[in-house]
């Protein structure tokens, strides 16, 4: 493996990843890599970057979006089209650990860059692809967008209320999933090249990840043959699980046994509701949904939120608040877990950012490197990695190569 000082203890320390990715899926990918110390490279088309670079709104002349999804990076500006740039891009491969790329499925081929090549040229390299549709099946070659699989994954299909359109979820899944799906399949590649001492192919189809989530609700169709039906906040299986309205705020509730139906019902000073014939049971509870859950409502509605939590979490119920994105990120727990992390930025000055969700006891990860200004350490890359001289890299630059 390669060499990243001063992060030895991060558990992928030594690894060096060439990030070809762009806007979302990848760079989360990547993202999630380099805060468990890979050292990695996001290379970027010169003078223009990641798209999102130029996606509003903007802190100190950098996009918000773009910062992100792209910490602990170093930016490399690099023509691929250009035939120097794709043979500085082989020279990189040679010595590096992993690939990532999500370009529409033969675009690396036509660019004489995909796996079947730089394979040869480091048969340890764990190459990984992240595509809408996967490279085999009838829709290969369609591109991939989040909300576009979000749709076709059945997704939508089954979020919304009943009596309206189907609805995307508030954020972007369908890219971040498979962010999270290639960085886990790349660990897992570099976990079996350690053994084998080969690299492999990783094949990321976004459209696969998200048909995966479907799990029970995939189930439920194949247990019975009928399609599952938008319910809004209600879970098909268990009830009450779902969204109630105290008298000044909503708040969630999880009720998924008869233990816990019983704690609930003495929490809302309604004990008789447990020896109630229609709501004895999870099946029955399901079976009078209808008649369960307004009465419920009319419960909740009687008094606040915040003396329900507060007799719901003494019974032992699942229950919470539904809050804000702005309550979220200035959560006093998300801040004590380390969550809500400052960092400096060469314009921004200071910039925040959510931190590093996988806690590794042992061998922690963090979110310590600002997303990087385009091309900020090209040069640096080309004299520490390639060991270019500094006419040699003007030169490049001349030629628009980098």
């Amino acid at each position: 493996m390669t060499t990243r000082p001063a992060r030895s203890t991060k558990p992928l320390a030594g690894v060096r990843v060439l990030d070809l990715t762009r806007v979302l899926a990848g760079p989360f990918a990547a993202m999630m890599l380099g805060d468990m110390g890979a050292d990695v490279i996001k290379v970027e088309e010169p003078g223009k970057g990641d798209d999102t670079r130029k996606w509003p709104p903007f802190v100190g002349g950098e996009a918000s979006y773009f910062m992100s999804v792209n910490r602990s990076k170093r930016s490399f500006t690099l023509n691929l089209k250009a035939p120097a740039g794709a043979a500085i891009l082989k020279r990189l491969v040679a010595r590096s650990d992993v690939v990532l790329e999500n370009f529409r499925t033969g675009t690396m081929d036509k660019l004489g860059l995909g796996y079947a090549t730089l394979r040869r040229l480091n048969p340890r390299l764990v190459y990984c692809a992240i595509s809408g549709f996967g490279e085999s099946g009838p829709e290969a070659a369609r591109g991939g967008y989040d909300l576009v699989v979000q749709g076709e994954s059945g997704l939508m299909d089954i979020t919304g209320f009943g009596d309206g359109p189907p609805v995307k979820v508030g954020t972007s899944v369908a890219d971040l999933v498979s962010g999270m799906a290639a960085a886990h399949g790349v660990v897992l590649a570099l976990l079996a090249r350690a053994r084998t001492r080969r690299g492999q192919k990783v094949e990321i189809s976004m459209l696969d990840v998200m048909a995966s989530l479907l799990t029970y609700q995939a189930g439920l169709y194949f247990a019975t043959g009928q399609r599952p039906s938008r319910r809004g906040n209600a879970h098909p299986s268990i009830v009450p699980y779902e969204v109630f309205k105290a008298a000044d705020a909503y708040l969630t509730l999880g009720v998924a046994n008869n233990a816990l139906w019983k704690h609930c019902c003495t929490a809302l000073e309604r004990p008789e509701l447990t020896a109630d014939p229609r709501f004895d049971t999870e099946a029955k509870r399901v079976e009078n949904r209808a008649i369960l859950v307004p009465l419920l409502n009319e419960i909740f509605g009687s008094r606040g939120v915040d003396e329900w939590l507060k007799r719901l979490e003494a019974a032992g119920v699942p229950a919470g608040r539904i809050k804000t994105v702005a309550e979220v990120c200035e959560s006093e727990h998300l801040k004590a877990r380390g969550m809500i992390v400052q960092l400096p930025h060469p314009t921004a000055k200071r910039m925040t950012t959510l931190g590093v969700p996988v806690r590794l006891h042992a061998t922690p990860g963090a979110a310590e490197i600002a997303p990087p200004l385009l091309g900020q350490h090209t040069d640096e890359i080309l004299r520490s990695v390639l060991k270019l001289k500094p006419a040699a890299i003007a030169q490049l630059r001349r030629d628009g190569v980098i």
